[in-house]
C-alpha cells in the first residue's frame, strides 16, 4: 500500500478523510445487506477493508501519522463492524442472537487489546487467531456462498463470533503472561 499511499498523499486527501470514507463504505454495506443485496453488501465490505489500509499508508507517506488519527481509525472501524453486522441481521440473513454474539466478540477482542496496551502497559497485544481483515473476509465469503448455500452467511457470522471470543481468551492469556512478573 506504500506506493498508493504516496500517490494519495499528494492528492490533498488527509488520512482522517480516508478513515471517514471507509466508514461511509461501511454504511453502504449496511444499506445493501439491509436491502437484501448480498453482492453489493460484500463489495462494500471489500471497499471498507481496502480503504482502511489506505489511511495508514497515506499517514506514513505524508508524515501525518497522529495519535488522534490512530484512535479515530480504530473507533470508526468498530462502527463499520457494527453497521455491517446490523445490516446482515436486519436483512434477515442471520438471527439477531448470532449477530450480537459475533458483534460482541469483535468488540471485546478490540477492547481487550486496547486495555492490554493502555492499562496493562503492553507495547502491543495483537495476538489473535484472526484479525479484523480475516473476519471481514469470512463474512464476504459467507455472503458469496449464500448465493448457493442459504446458510453460509449464518455459519460465517457464527465462525466470526467464535474466533473473536477465542481472540479475547488469547489476548487475556498473553497479557497475563506478560504482566504477571511486573
Amino acid at each position: 500500500m506504500a506506493p498508493v499511499g504516496k500517490i494519495l498523499a499528494g492528492s490533498g486527501l488527509t488520512p482522517n478523510m480516508i478513515t471517514i470514507i471507509s466508514l461511509i463504505a461501511g454504511i453502504l454495506s449496511f444499506w445493501f445487506y439491509y436491502q437484501k443485496s448480498l453482492i453489493l453488501g460484500a463489495f462494500f465490505i471489500v471497499l471498507t477493508g481496502v480503504i482502511d489500509m489506505l489511511d495508514g499508508a497515506v499517514a506514513r507517506a505524508a508524515g501525518k501519522a497522529t495519535r488522534f488519527g490512530a484512535v479515530l481509525d480504530h473507533v470508526l472501524d468498530r462502527y463499520a463492524e457494527y453497521l455491517i453486522i446490523t445490516g446482515i441481521v436486519l436483512g434477515g440473513y442471520v438471527d439477531w442472537i448470532w449477530g450480537v454474539f459475533a458483534l460482541f466478540g469483535m468488540l471485546m477482542a478490540s477492547f481487550t487489546r486496547a486495555k492490554a496496551e493502555s492499562v496493562g502497559g503492553l507495547k502491543s497485544c495483537t495476538v489473535a487467531i484472526a484479525e479484523r481483515q480475516e473476519k471481514l473476509i469470512i463474512i464476504i465469503a459467507g455472503s458469496l456462498l449464500t448465493l448457493h448455500y442459504p446458510q453460509a452467511l449464518l455459519y460465517a457470522i457464527v465462525l466470526v463470533g467464535i474466533i473473536s471470543h477465542i481472540t479475547v481468551a488469547q489476548r487475556l492469556g498473553y497479557t497475563w503472561r506478560q504482566t504477571r512478573s511486573k
